[in-house]
């Protein structure tokens, strides 16, 4: 695919180039990226010709970076309503509980669209990895944020770090849907969230 400037875009351009981006998305996350080709996008958004996609998108990478942008808005999207009030223990586990629900929607298929994306690109593709690193730190920061709320309560003790108990659930999150992905069941997943909010209860005052 060649290079060329992005146009300006009408609503009309907004939504076929919102189509593509969504189906490449849902093709990068089952079949990969390297498993996925331009023409299989063509056919998924049904576009008529690849100047369709040309002239949106100058090549396959900044396609993929799209994907991630995408799929980072998908994934804090679907937790937002939580994490932006993730500040009290049952707030904790309702998030917990929520996450676990969808691995069972799915059939505990997938795991993690951005964790899935970085696995594949981050050896390989440096614009990539900074983009889902920031992509990362958006996720952790709504988590650090409810937990500075909880201890700005005094609800958490003064040696609790919220950024250290943050990051802790983020990567316990991580692993246990890699696990939930391999072994087809929650089990991973429900043990390493418990067991980090049971973490954090230890920070609990009275």
């Amino acid at each position: 695919m060649r290079n060329v400037s992005r146009p300006r875009l009408t609503p009309k351009g907004r939504a076929t180039r919102n189509r593509i981006v969504t189906a490449a998305a849902r093709l990068m996350f089952e079949q990969g990226v390297a498993g996925t080709s331009t023409e299989d996008v063509l056919k998924a958004a049904s576009l008529a010709s690849p100047s369709q996609l040309y002239h949106y998108f100058g090549d396959k990478r900044a396609l993929v970076q799209a994907v991630i942008e995408h799929q980072t808005e998908s994934v804090l999207d679907f937790q937002r309503p939580l994490l932006s009030r993730l500040d009290s223990f049952e707030a904790l586990e309702a998030w917990r509980d929520a996450i676990v629900a969808a691995q069972r929607a799915v059939g505990c298929r997938g795991g993690c669209p951005i964790g899935a994306l970085s696995a594949e690109l981050s050896d390989h593709d440096l614009q990539a990895r900074a983009r889902l690193a920031t992509a990362y730190c958006a996720w952790e920061d709504a988590l650090r944020a409810g937990l500075q709320v909880m201890q700005d309560r005094g609800e958490l003790t003064a040696d609790a770090d919220p950024g250290y108990l943050a990051l802790a659930l983020l990567a316990a999150l991580q692993g246990g849907l890699i696990m939930t992905q391999a072994r087809r069941d929650t089990v991973a997943l429900e043990t390493v969230l418990h067991a980090m909010i049971e973490r954090v209860r230890c920070h609990a005052t009275a």
